[in-house]
C-alpha cells in the first residue's frame, strides 16, 4: 500500500490522479490533498478519500473547509499556508507525492519532496525551470525517484533506455522530439490575434486544462517551459531539443538515436495515462483510458513551429542558452503577463511583449540557492507589473 500526498488536488492533474487511484485502492491510499481555495472541491474529495491532513492557502478557506468536514463528521487535520504544504510532501508516512500546484506557488513543496527523498510525481514544471539544477542535487542527494508527469516527458521517459543517465551521448541519443498541439491558433491569421478573447485562448482543442495552462498552450510557453524542463530531465542542451507540431495529439514525444532509430510513445490524450505509469513504476495498472484505435485516426501530421506565430517559444528557447535565473525571470513574467490577460487588461499579443521587455530589462543572475531564484522571480513580476501598467489597454472582442 502507497500513501499518497497530492499538491493540487482540485486541479485536472489532482482530480485524474485520483480517479486513477480510485481504482486501485488495494494499491493506494490517500495521506494528505492540497487545494488554495476550492474548498468545496476539496470537501467532497476528502469525504471519498478521507485523507489524513487537508492543506488550503488561506486562514478563511482553512476556516471554512473545517466547518465542511465537521458537518461531514471527518476527522481530516486541515491546515493552510506554504509551510503545510511543505509538510504534508515531506511527512514521514509519504511514500509519493503528485505535485500539481500550477506555478511558482508549487516550488517549495515540491523541493521539499525531493528533498526528504520521496517519489515525486512532477507535473508542476515551474519547480525545474526556475531551479533546475537546485532541484536536480536535491533529487541527487536525497535519492528521491524523480518521474515526469507531462505527457510528453513521460512520454521520451519511457522512450530512453532504461537506467538511462542524464548524458545523452552515453546512450546514443541524438535528440528529443517534444511534440505540441500547436493549441487554438494553429491556423488562425496571425494579424487576428491581436484580438483574441481569454475564453478563445483556453479553448485547447484536445486537452481539458486550467485558464493559466490553457493560454500557456495557445501562446506554446507550455511547450518553451517544456523544453527546459527536458534539458534538465534529460541532461539535453537546447541544441538537441527540438519541438514539432503535431495537431493529432496522439505521439506524445519522440526520441531520435544515432542508428536512425526514432522510438515514440503513442496513446489517447488523456493525462491518466502518464498518471498511472508514475504511480505504478516500473510495473503498469489499469488508467481508465481507452486503447488508442490509429485506424480510426486515419492521419498523423507534423510540421515545424512558426517562431513569428508562437514567439513565446523563442523567448523559452532564448532563456534556456542565457542559463541561470533567466528562466526564472521568463516564468515570473510569464505568469504575471498571463493573469493580466486573463483579467482584460492586456491582450493577447501583448503577453509575449511584456515577457521580452522583462527578460531585456533584467539582468541574469546566478541560481546560487532558492532564495536568490525567488530573489529574481519577484523582480520580475514587479518589473512585468509596471510594463503592464504602461501599455494601452487592447481592444478585445473581435467585434470593438
Amino acid at each position: 500500500m502507497q500513501r499518497i500526498t497530492i499538491l493540487g488536488a482540485t486541479g485536472s492533474i489532482g482530480v485524474s490522479t485520483l480517479d486513477v487511484i480510485a481504482r486501485h485502492p488495494e494499491r493506494y491510499a490517500v495521506h494528505a490533498l492540497s487545494a488554495h481555495s476550492r474548498v468545496e472541491e476539496l470537501a467532497a474529495q476528502c469525504r471519498q478519500f478521507r485523507p489524513a491532513r487537508a492543506v488550503v492557502g488561506t486562514q478563511d478557506a482553512a476556516d471554512r473547509l473545517a466547518a465542511l468536514l465537521r458537518a461531514m463528521g471527518l476527522v481530516t487535520q486541515v491546515e493552510w499556508g506554504e509551510a503545510a504544504l511543505c509538510d504534508i510532501a515531506s511527512a514521514p508516512e509519504v511514500d509519493g507525492v503528485m505535485a500539481a500546484i500550477v506555478g511558482a506557488a508549487g516550488l517549495a513543496p515540491t523541493l521539499a519532496a525531493a528533498r526528504a527523498g520521496k517519489k515525486v510525481m512532477l507535473a508542476n514544471k515551474e519547480a525545474l525551470v526556475m531551479s533546475g539544477q537546485l532541484f536536480m542535487d536535491a533529487v541527487q542527494e536525497s535519492g528521491a525517484t524523480l518521474l515526469p508527469i507531462d505527457s510528453e516527458h513521460n512520454a521520451i521517459f519511457q522512450c530512453l533506455p532504461k537506467g538511462y543517465g542524464r548524458v545523452p551521448d552515453a546512450a546514443g541519443v541524438t535528440k528529443i522530439l517534444l511534440t505540441a498541439s500547436g493549441g487554438p491558433f494553429l491556423k488562425r491569421a496571425v494579424e487576428s490575434l491581436e484580438r483574441v478573447t481569454p475564453d478563445e485562448a483556453c479553448k485547447h482543442p484536445k486537452w481539458v486544462m486550467g485558464r493559466k495552462i490553457s493560454v500557456d498552450s495557445a501562446t506554446m510557453m507550455n511547450k518553451g517551459l517544456e523544453v527546459i524542463e527536458a534539458h534538465w530531465l534529460f541532461g539535453a542542451p537546447a541544441e538537441r531539443i527540438e519541438v514539432v507540431i503535431h495537431p493529432q495529439s496522439v505521439i506524445h514525444s519522440m526520441v531520435s538515436y544515432n542508428d536512425g532509430s526514432v522510438l515514440a510513445e503513442l496513446g489517447n490524450p488523456d493525462m491518466r495515462t502518464p498518471i498511472a505509469h508514475a504511480l505504478a513504476y516500473p510495473e503498469r495498472i489499469a488508467s481508465g483510458v481507452a486503447q488508442l484505435d490509429l485506424t480510426a485516426i486515419g492521419t498523423l501530421q507534423f510540421e515545424k513551429p512558426d517562431f513569428a506565430r508562437f514567439p513565446c517559444l523563442a523567448l523559452a528557447f532564448d532563456a534556456l542558452r542565457a542559463g541561470g535565473t533567466a528562466p526564472a525571470l521568463l516564468n515570473a513574467a510569464n505568469e504575471v503577463a498571463v493573469q493580466a490577460f486573463l483579467d482584460e487588461r492586456i491582450g493577447f499579443r501583448q503577453i509575449d511583449r511584456v515577457i521580452a521587455t522583462v527578460m531585456d530589462r533584467l539582468p541574469h543572475g546566478a541560481a546560487t540557492s532558492i532564495e536568490a531564484v525567488m530573489a529574481q522571480d519577484g523582480l520580475a513580476r514587479r518589473a512585468a507589473d509596471d510594463v503592464i501598467a504602461r501599455l494601452d489597454r487592447p481592444l478585445l472582442a473581435a467585434g470593438a
